[in-house]
Order: structure tokens, then C-alpha cells, then sequence
């Protein structure tokens, strides 16, 4: 029988290296078929749980990404009009009215569904992830309150749908804006942090299993280092990792070899023109020099 430690194994298989709150928090909201709410700042690490459950699982992963102006139709379902349309001509043609035509176009075969309605339906329940639930306005979650807690639409034409399956839900916050008391209190929650530097070294060595022990230790120690600088956008753990990939791929083995290579993968750390400026030459050969 599976425990939180198990599932914190089967996604060290996957490359993903769960603290333990965070693994506990995962196996709770799986065990009381609750959704999970992870929060934090960007890339460190909270999509990749849903990909990495849906790989542990074996099961589909159905993304529904949030922005601002998200509505049930883009969300949940909504009619294909156009063929709505040529049907209805094509009835006219034949000399067909009334209901029966309605009837036809507001059938299971006009309906286009919408990851919401997806992950309900499916045979096998799938990782309903739900990316950047605070990027949606409060019509949106107050909306998504009621599919969270029933696990059933309603469509007016067709009547209320139950879930085939419960799927497994994830939601992620970046924290641009206060969730609602009544969407947290539906939810498991876990706060994702970036990783410390043990638990980093261990994801790089599962992610780029060629690399030696000594530039690890300077991948992540300079890429910790880079977090603590005043930048706009902090580096994730997916451009340490694309940072280790150009590394290797220069054949760099000491980040102080350099500094014009060292300056020049900085492209993969730094995304913004304000951030490449806070990082010139000196200081990022300051700060490989101290990394070890």
C-alpha cells in the first residue's frame, strides 16, 4: 500500500524532488480526494507536480491555464456554432423546423468540450491542473467553486453531467492576488519554495545525470548566489537546469574558466535587460569564484 514516502520516491524516479511537506500535502489531497493548492513564486517547481503525478499515475494530464477574462465557456464547454449553423440550413433545406432541430444541435455532438468538462468525463480519472488560478478574476473562482465541490456541470440544454471519475485537481498561485477563504478552505495547501542547495544538486544530478560532481556544485551554487541579487525575474529551477545543459554542451568544466562563456549563458539564467545589466562581467565572475 502506498504511503506519502512512497509517492515522495515515485516522483524522485521522475526527476522531481519533493520536500516532504510537500509530498505529505500531495498524498493527503490524493487520499481525501481533495484539490491540492500549491502556492508560490514563479518556477519553482509547481506545474511540474501536476506533470509528474499524472507520470506517476499513468494517467492524462488536462491543463486548463488561467488568465484574466477566463469564462465558463473557454473553461467548461461551449457549442460548435459553425456546425450549429450548417445543420440549421441544412434542416431548412429539407424543410425540417421546430424542436426536433433544436433537439439535433443541442445534442452531445455539437458540444465542445472544455478542460473543466474533460476531466470529468474521462474513463480514467486524469491531473486536472488549473495554472495560475489568481491570473482569473473572482466571477471565474467563485464559478469554479461549485465544479470543485460537486465535480458536476450543468449544461442547460443538455442537463447536469456527473463526473465519470474524480480527477486529481492541482491549482497553482503565483500570489498576484488574494485567493478566497472559500477556495482555500475547499483545498489541501502547500507552499513551494525554490529548492535548498541539497535538494537542487539532487535535481540537477536526476536531470543531467552526466554532469560532474565539482561543476554541479558550482551550477548550483552560482545559480543560488544569482537568486539573491535584486532582479526582476529570480531564475527557476528550469533555467538552472537549461543553464547546466549549455554548460555541457560548451564543454565548460569550471564555471571560472570563462568569464565571456560564463557571461554568455547568462541568457539562459537572466530574461530581462534590466536583470542582464544587474549581473555584468565582474559580478558574475565574483560569484562563480564563490561557488563551490
Amino acid at each position: 500500500m502506498r504511503n506519502w514516502e512512497t509517492l515522495r520516491a515515485q516522483m524522485a524516479e521522475t526527476g522531481y524532488i519533493a520536500p516532504d511537506d510537500l509530498a505529505m500535502a500531495l498524498y493527503i489531497a490524493m487520499s481525501l480526494g481533495r484539490p491540492l493548492l500549491l502556492e508560490g513564486a514563479a518556477g519553482v517547481g509547481k506545474t511540474e507536480v501536476a506533470r509528474v503525478l499524472a507520470q506517476v499515475e499513468s494517467c492524462e494530464l488536462i491543463r486548463l491555464q488561467c488568465y484574466e477574462g477566463l469564462d465558463a465557456a473557454q473553461a467548461i464547454y461551449e457549442w460548435n456554432y459553425q456546425r450549429q449553423l450548417l445543420a440549421i440550413r441544412a434542416a431548412a433545406e429539407d424543410g425540417e423546423t421546430g424542436k426536433a432541430v433544436e433537439a439535433r444541435i443541442f445534442s452531445e455532438e455539437y458540444l465542445l468540450e472544455r478542460p473543466l468538462l474533460q476531466a470529468i468525463r474521462r474513463p480514467v480519472a486524469p491531473v486536472l491542473l488549473i495554472d495560475e488560478i489568481d491570473r482569473a478574476d473572482e466571477e471565474f473562482e467563485a464559478y469554479l467553486l461549485e465544479v470543485l465541490s460537486e465535480f458536476q456541470i450543468t449544461v442547460p440544454e443538455l442537463g447536469t453531467i456527473q463526473a465519470t471519475t474524480r480527477p486529481h485537481v492541482i491549482l497553482t498561485s503565483n500570489g498576484t492576488r488574494d485567493l478566497s477563504d472559500a477556495l482555500r478552505r475547499r483545498c489541501i495547501y502547500a507552499h513551494v519554495d525554490y529548492p535548498d542547495r541539497t535538494a537542487e544538486l539532487a535535481i540537477l544530478a536526476a536531470r543531467c545525470p552526466g554532469v560532474e560532481a565539482q561543476l554541479a556544485r558550482q551550477i548550483v551554487g552560482f545559480v543560488q548566489a544569482i537568486r539573491r541579487e535584486d532582479l526582476e525575474k529570480t531564475p527557476g529551477i528550469a533555467e538552472m537546469l537549461d543553464f547546466a545543459a549549455a554548460l555541457i554542451g560548451l564543454g565548460v568544466n569550471d564555471l571560472t574558466d570563462d568569464p565571456e562563456v560564463l557571461q554568455a549563458t547568462l541568457a539562459t539564467l537572466l530574461k530581462t535587460q534590466s536583470d542582464r545589466a544587474a549581473i555584468p562581467p565582474e559580478v558574475a565572475a565574483r560569484l562563480a569564484g564563490k561557488a563551490a
